[in-house]
């Protein structure tokens, strides 16, 4: 018969997180970092980074160019986030991306929309203005008359990328909901 483990107490709890867990959280860091990175200038600018040494480590990382240095950088990086609130950060950076989605959503519905005008012919000129009232019903007949022309002739569709930029602007006037 064998004897109980003593080693082990069932009403004992581990508050050390495993080594798994550990690196979980230490590849998030990095994953976070790599984030940071890829941000423009300005958009860095808006995240709340308490650390001097972590922005430093961020605007040197965008220098490297040898892949076995960045990787490095980017674990020095991570360490350098286990001492921060990266609570501020996270939020900041899912902030960026919702923007990001935004425009993404408006410019597909404002393609959406242009391709539905200008299959429409002179009708879609209505789908705009029951859209925008104040827009111009002239200059969207002539950017739908010369879609028509370029279509027949078989030329770039500049007509196309003109009325998208005019939905864009009138979009910005008075915005749309994705």
């Amino acid at each position: 018969m064998r004897k109980k483990d003593t080693y082990h107490d069932e009403e004992e709890e581990f508050t050390e997180p495993s080594k798994s867990e550990l690196k979980r959280r230490m590849t998030a860091l990095q994953e976070m970092g790599e984030s940071l990175i890829l941000l423009g200038d300005k958009q860095l600018a808006k995240i709340p980074i308490g650390d001097e040494r972590l922005v430093l480590a961020i605007q040197e990382t965008k220098r490297i160019k040898s892949n076995n240095a960045r990787r490095r950088h980017m674990q020095f990086i991570g360490r350098l986030m286990r001492d921060i609130d990266v609570e501020p950060i996270e939020k900041a950076l899912a902030e960026i991306r919702a923007q990001r989605q935004d425009k993404n959503n408006i410019f597909h519905l404002l393609e959406l929309i242009r391709d539905e005008v200008l299959e429409a012919g002179l009708k879609g000129v209505e789908i705009v203005m029951d859209r925008w009232d104040f827009a111009d019903r002239q200059q969207l007949r002539q950017f739908i008359l010369q879609h028509q022309r370029e279509m027949k002739q078989k030329k770039p569709p500049a007509a196309s990328r003109k009325l998208f930029k005019y939905l864009r602007s009138l979009h910005e006037q008075q915005p749309l909901q994705p």
